[in-house]
């Protein structure tokens, strides 16, 4: 399975992960130039949607992985998306400093971000221009994730599940 687009006009953020807002971090599993990013203890929570031997966390740390495409989803991934934002969200609320993943923390770490931040009460388009400020322009650059957002996941999951 695909499960990242290669976009070399598209830079990755220097940073192993940037809090989008308290509480709520966005990172990736590698970082500028393919350096290798690796997850201590640093969070309360880390949910992956790509998974790298040796990348961490640590025993200890609760993880949640789901293995997602940059690119169309299923409806049993939208699915995922939208039960990692609650998840997500329900830690923020609850003080615990919680990290989203994918590769290179742009496009499958920013859907979820950004439902999170929508199940934390911003917009949609809040959400959007939230990510890409604190984490990076290209944040979110696939369209198709963006559409997904701004149709509602619920109405996305139902869609895709049409298509099926």
């Amino acid at each position: 399975m695909k499960t990242r687009q290669k976009d070399r006009d598209n830079p990755q953020p220097e940073s192993p992960w940037n809090e989008i807002r308290p509480g709520l971090w966005m990172g990736g599993h590698v970082r500028a130039g393919e350096e290798p990013v690796v997850v201590g203890r640093e969070f309360d929570l880390v949910l992956s949607l790509y998974q790298r031997d040796g990348h961490g966390p640590p025993i200890g740390v609760e993880h949640h992985f789901a293995e997602m495409p940059d690119g169309p989803l299923s409806e049993a991934q939208i699915a995922e998306v939208e039960r990692f934002a609650v998840l997500a969200a329900e830690a923020v609320r609850a003080g615990r400093s919680t990290l989203v993943r994918c590769h290179a923390g742009l496009n499958r770490s920013g859907l979820v971000v950004a439902q999170t931040l929508v199940e934390l009460g911003l917009t949609v388009p809040e959400a959007i221009a939230l990510v890409r400020q604190r984490r990076s322009p290209w944040a979110l650059h696939n369209e198709l994730f963006v559409q997904y957002l701004e149709s509602g996941l619920p109405t996305a999951r139902l869609l895709v599940g049409l298509g099926s």
